[in-house]
């Protein structure tokens, strides 16, 4: 990286460094996928059962290996099962996501890697059962037409471009703050029959458009990426949803908080925006676990706020709302 914050702690800033340089072999490697390997290719499951590619692997241990004899005392990593030690008597502690959205390796639509830093608690897992206001620094990498990393310190969110050519990143600024106009809202529609009744109802007026109660037309996307959904709220607005539904294990969300949800929810809170389970800030949630889930809904502080009116309303002014609307059940 070839321009840092002065007053940047320089402990987090060789991290970042570190990380950013895996981040730039990973999106070598990435472009390069089919030609000397079958990066997609199936490589086991993770300890929640979740489905491995072999990227996932090469990312974890690629990340794993470069923080040997760095500032990080704890690695948590998604592909871990518990904390592993990397520097006894280091002051940091980071949790990462190496590869989000590997599903999607195949299709060559954009993937990444999400982070978070925290300073080294008092064992290795009491480092990451905390809440993610005390992150001391996050960001992600995104792996598409271009490489961007975006990191906050907790002064903003820095936008930094991987230069192919000399593969090194370069700071292009702080981003602008999240704009609160968007039409574009995501969420896996498929699963409208699992959600709770205040996210159909929400996700009904959407659908209404001009007719419904927003008097406007919306778009949805979906991506089943984080980092790529993440990105696109960050640059032009909008809003995330995934909420907790029915089926057996979504019951509490399906994110992680310490690996996916607390990074995101920084970097959205430094930029201006929110994030929420749907009631409460993702940044007060403690998790009990490494691996935990929750709800998770982000983007436009405006929009995330009206999401939080829904879950307010009494259930039979909810219910109202499906029986008026409900394109979904069409």
């Amino acid at each position: 990286m070839n321009e840092v914050p002065s007053s940047v702690n320089p402990a987090l800033m060789r991290t970042v460094d570190r990380l950013a340089g895996v981040c730039a072999q990973v999106s070598r490697r990435i472009a390069r996928g089919g030609l000397d390997e079958h990066l997609g290719a199936a490589a086991g499951t993770n300890t929640d059962g979740d489905a491995q590619k072999a990227l996932d692997v090469i990312a974890d241990d690629a990340f794993r290996a470069a923080l040997m004899g760095s500032d990080v005392r704890d690695y948590a990593s998604e592909e871990q099962d518990v904390v592993v030690t990397l520097n006894k008597g280091a002051t940091l502690a980071l949790a990462i996501d190496p590869l989000d959205g590997s599903s999607n390796i195949d299709t060559n639509v954009s993937i990444g890697t999400i982070f978070g830093i925290y300073p080294a608690g008092a064992t290795p897992e009491a480092s990451f059962l905390r809440p993610g206001r005390e992150l001391v620094a996050a960001g992600y990498a995104i792996f598409g037409p271009q490489t961007c990393l975006m990191v906050s310190f907790g002064d903003g969110v820095l936008k930094y471009v991987l230069e192919p050519e000399t593969q090194k990143f370069v700071l292009l600024g702080t981003i602008p703050r999240v704009v609160p106009e968007s039409a574009e809202y995501a969420i896996n529609a498929s699963n409208y029959r699992h959600w709770p009744a205040p996210i159909r109802a929400y996700v009904d007026d959407r659908v209404a458009g001009i007719d419904g109660p927003a008097g406007r037309n919306f778009n949805m996307r979906w991506i089943a990426s984080l980092v790529a959904e993440t990105h696109r709220i960050l640059t032009r607005g909008g809003i995330f949803l995934y909420p907790s539904d029915d089926r057996k294990g979504y019951e509490r969300g399906r994110l992680r908080l310490v690996y996916e949800c607390a990074p995101i929810a920084f970097l959205m809170e430094q930029a201006g925006a929110s994030a929420t389970t749907g009631t409460d800030p993702v940044l007060d949630a403690v998790p009990t676990t490494l691996h935990e889930r929750i709800p998770f809904i982000f983007g436009s502080a405006n929009k995330v706020a009206r999401v939080a009116t829904y879950f307010d309303l009494p259930s039979q002014e909810t219910s109202a709302l499906f029986n008026k609307r409900g394109l979904f059940r069409a």
